[in-house]
């Protein structure tokens, strides 16, 4: 009988839970609600795609732009499991997260004009905390089958963030603000033990680099 791989299960609930499928269905179905709505579908799948390009770019390349700036692993993990411990403390009170957008930039994205990029595809879906935990998964990979399969679990983390937003306004009936808050809470709980986890790798990497 076959599991499935810790590493592979850490790897998807930590994009699922910084990508946010219920979060950022919540807040499409708030900014297609107008002049948006028809084109709800081409925005969605848009959105995800530049989404995809940009957290696939940051993680090829995170590693690289670490090492221009002089800037070890074991830093980036103590720093990110920090960005995203501050993530999941917004996810469990209920209150705006980092990936969140300003009420000013809501009535931008309301108005006419493609709002794919900004605000879906950044900060909604590939957030602040997305882009450090992917940055984090890959670099905790050992092997190119590893690096892949990291990239597997956040292509299929945007595929479930894809269809949730297409199905926005059924799950908003069905959920309520309360059940979105408490999806929310659940996975700010979740966030807040991977983001402990990540401090406790980088401290122990830096620790053993130091005893070396």
């Amino acid at each position: 009988m076959t599991t499935f791989p810790p590493g592979l299960l850490s790897a998807f609930v930590t994009m699922l839970v910084t990508i946010g499928p219920i979060e950022t269905a919540v807040i499409f179905a708030g900014l297609t609600a107008g002049v948006h709505r028809p084109d709800r579908r081409g925005l969605a799948a848009r959105s995800v795609t530049i989404a995809g390009v940009v957290l696939g770019l940051f993680a090829v390349g995170g590693g690289l732009a670490l090492s221009l700036l002089h800037v070890s692993l074991a830093a980036f993990r103590v720093a990110g499991g920090v960005l995203l411990f501050l993530q999941a403390l917004t996810l469990t009170f209920a209150s705006p997260g980092l990936s969140s957008i300003s009420a000013r930039e809501t009535a931008d994205a309301q108005e006419p004009g493609d709002i794919a990029i900004f605000p879906l595809a950044f900060p909604i879906i590939a957030g602040p905390g997305a882009l450090a935990a992917v940055v984090l998964l890959t670099g905790r990979a050992r092997t190119w089958l590893e690096f892949a399969a990291v990239l597997l679990m956040a292509a299929a983390c945007l595929a479930i963030t894809f269809v949730a937003m297409l199905a926005s306004d059924a799950l908003i009936r069905r959920l309520g603000r309360t059940g979105a808050d408490v999806v929310g809470r659940i996975s700010g709980v979740l966030l807040a033990a991977l983001a402990v986890q990540f401090v406790f790798d980088g401290l122990r990497q830096a620790a053993l680099f130091a005893a070396g």
